[in-house]
């Protein structure tokens, strides 16, 4: 759980139209494929750009002719919406944010949520809304607060006087834990965490750590995997570092609604490319 200053999230990004998308409507009424994205408190749990990761998703279906819909999950969203979700996406917030997403996600909606995961839906839980989805965390100040319990992991905050895992972090992902082969393994972001989570026998570890703190700075292990739910410390804009991730998750969901295994049509990915192996020269991987 994170203490940084809230960031607005633009309307036309809240109210669940990418205003990148536009020149694309003519041709978004034929396409076969259509992705339900179910953002969780865009307005609370977005403090680190975590809109990036929708629009880059967004984008990267819509150039392979797959459709996206994003609906806000929030407080004045009812438990029943989560049936129509194909795919869930929570980012980061500060504590007070996270309390009131605990609150209003309490009950009725966290069954639903709880179901669609068990059902096979995929997920991606990106910064401080895995710590959410756990059992339980235990702040450095408070009492524990209960989790969803979607990921078996328990998440402590060792005091305000231990230093925080802060840093940029690579990591190469247990490919066998996601059931995917992908052609690129690494994956490269930035950590920014005090909690430290702990994983349990009902969940299997995301990546291994080659650089950084990852969970908890002991074990060597990032993230964490439950059926087709991924959760991770990686702040902000994880998927546009990482495309190999976002490509998995496209073509994860389209099999798991439609039954279909597809095959993506490939991407230059000029620009992340460069970015990626700027990054991977500076840290020497």
């Amino acid at each position: 759980m994170e203490k940084n200053t809230p960031r607005t999230v633009p309307k036309s990004i809240t109210n669940c139209q990418s205003a990148s998308l536009e020149p694309y409507k003519f041709i978004i009424q034929n396409l076969k494929f259509k992705i339900t994205i179910g953002w969780l408190y865009p307005k609370l749990m977005s403090t680190y750009g975590d809109r990036g990761n929708i629009l880059y998703f967004s984008r990267r279906a819509l150039l392979r002719d797959i459709d996206t819909n994003i609906v806000a999950i929030d407080q004045s969203v009812d438990a029943e919406k989560m049936k129509e979700i194909d795919f869930f996406f929570g980012g980061g917030s500060q504590d007070i944010e996270q309390e009131i997403v605990m609150r209003d996600l309490m009950g009725k909606k966290a069954e639903k949520l709880k179901l669609k995961i068990e059902e096979g839906t995929p997920a991606l839980f990106v910064c401080g809304s895995p710590q959410i989805m756990g059992n339980s965390y235990e702040p450095g100040m408070g009492k524990k607060i209960k989790g969803i319990g979607i990921f078996d992991i328990e998440s402590v905050h060792p005091g305000l006087h231990v230093s925080r895992c802060i840093g940029n972090t690579v990591g190469e992902i247990i490919t066998q834990n996601i059931g995917a082969h992908l052609s690129d393994s690494l994956i490269v972001g930035f950590e920014n965490h005090g909690g430290r989570s702990y994983l349990g026998n009902r969940v299997k570890p995301f990546a291994k750590v080659i650089k950084g703190y990852g969970n908890n700075g002991n074990d060597g292990y990032e993230g964490m995997v439950y059926k087709n739910a991924i959760g991770c410390y990686y702040h902000g804009p994880f998927l546009p570092k990482n495309p190999e991730i976002a490509d998995f998750l496209i073509t994860r969901i389209i099999e798991v609604k439609y039954k279909q295994k597809i095959t993506l049509q490939s991407l230059e990915d000029v620009y992340e490319k460069k970015a990626r192996d700027f990054l991977f020269k500076r840290f020497k991987i």
